[in-house]
């Protein structure tokens, strides 16, 4: 199987990097797709004079909200595979040919690069047990350990099915959760990851608590007695049991 291999690119704020990152990308795609959302640096003109397509946002709409432009650009590109790969230089954009290899070779439609599939990962153990909890909600049984890795292949049946309505990270499990409804496949790939001074904009509370807020959502929308049923009952029998 062979096609048109784009890269997307969520930035915000990131003109240190950007550059960096888009010039090893272009070795290995056919194309490269940058949303700028809603910078107030350079990160979008850079984008521009170092050949990619850029989709800018007025203001900064959300992580989620750049991946529903930016899966909407590589369809109109007629893309057949589209990877999103961080701009803030923590992927090495040479191990993106693993994840489309690995998509292409075993027809899956999603692939996503796991830091926790080969031995150490450099992540601080409070945030591997965050990614595991958020794991355990969103991917229990799939054999997925890095449900918050932004580095994914997809498949085009997996862009034109994928109707992302988070703007912010939550995005990341609900792509995962809508994939695993609409039956698409699902594999990882190891990969390596390089933290940084800089290498992230988002406070790492934050982020964890709106990623298990949104999941939480997420779970309750589609599994409703799951998410209030049991504690209504519990709730019903105790002020029961109180004679109330």
């Amino acid at each position: 199987m062979s096609g048109l291999v784009v890269a997307l690119v969520p930035a915000f704020n990131e003109e240190h990097y950007v550059a960096s990152v888009l010039v090893r990308l272009r070795e290995y795609v056919d194309r490269v797709i940058v949303c700028d959302d809603g910078s107030v640096d350079l990160t979008g003109d850079i984008a521009e004079a170092m050949g990619a397509t850029v989709v800018r946002h007025e203001r900064n709409m959300g992580y989620g909200a750049a991946l529903r432009s930016l899966f909407r650009a590589a369809l109109e590109h007629d893309a057949d595979v589209a990877v999103t790969i961080d701009s803030d230089d923590q992927h090495d954009p040479a191990e993106l040919t693993r994840l489309v290899d690995m998509l292409r070779e075993n027809e899956l439609d999603i692939v996503i690069g796991s830091k926790f599939l080969e031995g150490e990962s450099g992540v601080p153990g409070w945030r591997r047990a965050g990614i595991e909890v958020i794991n355990a909600l969103t991917v229990n049984g799939s054999g997925i350990t890095d449900s918050q890795s932004g580095f994914r292949a997809y498949s085009r049946r997996a862009l034109e099915s994928l109707n992302i309505t988070e703007d912010g990270m939550g995005a990341s499990t609900e792509i995962l959760l809508k994939a695993g409804e609409a039956g698409l496949r699902m594999g990882e790939v190891p990969i390596s990851v390089g933290y940084h001074e800089g290498s992230s904009t988002h406070n790492p509370v934050a982020h964890g608590l709106g990623v298990v807020l949104s999941t939480v959502k997420h779970l309750s929308i589609r599994h409703p007695l799951l998410a209030f049923g049991v504690p209504g009952l519990l709730r019903w029998f105790s002020r029961f049991s109180c004679g109330r």
